[in-house]
């Protein structure tokens, strides 16, 4: 076991830091995981707390998965070691070990993730998102359309078998973790994005 292999660990616990419930306390907003939706991610957090709170929770979702990747990247890691990285930052989001396992659906930190590894990709995931957000209005539909994107990118344009590897198991965990929005979309219950003042246009985690 090289030193190198301390970046894996270092992600899942880096991804474990759980952005909406710190911004709920610092904000003396409700706990996530007990209002709304119960999931501790941008867009219950903007349920409860409003365009501010959610655009911090956002930012710190997306930022929890980039910057383990790019320390790996700076420390010039294997592709193996990428991929491990990468995953263990977006389990982390999900199944955070400071916060009794209890965390958000991924997708702002498997936009995070993307980004770090190979940046064209994550616009790529990004535009499919707008697209598929503007023509339908559905956060949830978007996000699982736009994640299918990347591991397509990678076996595109860098088609390592571990980390395309790792984004399909990442993508799997996704729809896993939002199956009930899934079910909601086929009975045609899911909430629709509303893009007036008052309500932000959050990716659905």
């Amino acid at each position: 076991m090289t030193w190198q292999n301390l970046l894996i660990p270092a992600g899942y616990l880096f991804g474990s830091i759980s952005t909406a419930i710190i911004v709920c306390r610092l904000m003396c907003l409700p706990d996530p995981r007990t209002e709304g939706s119960n999931n501790p991610g941008a867009t219950n957090v903007a349920r409860i707390g409003g365009k501010k709170a959610a655009a911090f929770t956002l930012l710190g979702d997306m930022l929890k998965g980039l910057l383990p990747v790019l320390i790996a990247h700076a420390l010039h890691a294997n592709t193996t070691i990428l991929a491990g990285t990468a995953l263990a930052a977006f389990l982390g989001h999900l199944y955070p070990v400071f916060f009794r396992f209890q965390g958000g659906k991924g997708v702002a930190t498997a936009f995070g993730v993307t980004f770090g590894l190979h940046w064209p990709i994550g616009l790529l995931a990004t535009a499919t998102w707008l697209a598929m957000a503007l023509l339908f209005r559905y956060s949830s539909l978007a996000a699982l359309t736009a994640c299918l994107a990347i591991p397509a990118g990678f076996a595109w344009l860098w088609p390592d078998p571990y980390l395309i590897g790792a984004m399909c198991v990442m993508v799997a965990l996704l729809y896993w973790r939002h199956r009930s929005n899934i079910v909601n979309l086929l009975a045609g219950r899911e909430d629709k994005i509303s893009f007036g003042k008052n309500t932000p246009a959050t990716l659905k985690k």
